[in-house]
């Protein structure tokens, strides 16, 4: 059996916990990490988030943390190279991510649940259509203005 390459955690002080790559993975994504202007906030509405759509905690350092599912991990880090304090999706740059979220139901549940969570509706006149007729999903952005999309199946 051929070795399986290793890819190394998230770059910075955090800690060296290398994620295998499966040669089938070639080309998934491996990771996203988020610049958070408050790592305690972004620890506790991330955390609910990720923690709902099936992702466990997986590393916690001085300014940072992540939460993996699969071969994928989530990085929110409150880096001391900061040089701003402001998220705007409006902006060139990262716009939102994107979750396939279960069933219809769990959409709703989910979309409700983190209205007591730190996340606020985007868009709560078009839903759960926002993204066109046949698109089920909920729009939702936090405190520090990063916005989700959560998807339904079918």
């Amino acid at each position: 059996m051929a070795d399986i390459p290793v890819a190394p955690g998230p770059a910075g002080p955090g800690p060296d916990s290398p994620v295998p790559i499966a040669p089938a993975d070639f080309g998934a994504l491996h990771h996203v990490e988020l610049w958070v202007p408050d790592l305690q906030r972004a620890r506790d509405q991330w955390g609910w988030l990720l923690g709902r759509l099936g992702y466990e905690a997986y590393q916690d350092w001085a300014h940072g943390c992540s939460w993996r599912r699969g071969p994928t991990y989530i990085v929110v880090e409150q880096s001391p190279a900061l040089t701003g304090t402001v998220h705007d999706r409006k902006a060139p740059g990262l716009n939102h991510l994107a979750f396939s979220a279960g069933t219809r139901a769990d959409v709703d549940a989910i979309a409700a649940e983190g209205l007591s969570r730190g996340w606020a509706e985007l868009f709560p006149d078009k839903y759960p259509h926002a993204g066109g007729p046949a698109h089920f999903a909920a729009y939702l952005v936090n405190a520090d203005g990063y916005e989700v999309e959560l998807i339904a199946a079918g």
